[in-house]
């Protein structure tokens, strides 16, 4: 029984700079995925305050 030796590819990471990370890109890129991400989170934060909110204001 031979054993053969696996070589692990290295994987090659590039660095970007951040004004590329910002940029306001369409379609299916990194870009668009950061502030997907970002605008999820706002929106998160938003509903969350309109709860607390109302929740004072209208209590049970």
């Amino acid at each position: 029984m031979e054993l053969k030796s696996v070589n692990k590819s290295k994987k090659s990471f590039e660095t970007v700079s951040r004004t590329e990370l910002n940029s306001w890109k369409r379609g299916f890129t990194p870009q668009a995925e950061i502030w997907n991400g970002r605008m999820a989170i706002v929106g998160l934060f938003f509903f969350l305050g309109t709860l607390l909110f109302l929740n004072s204001i209208f209590p049970k």
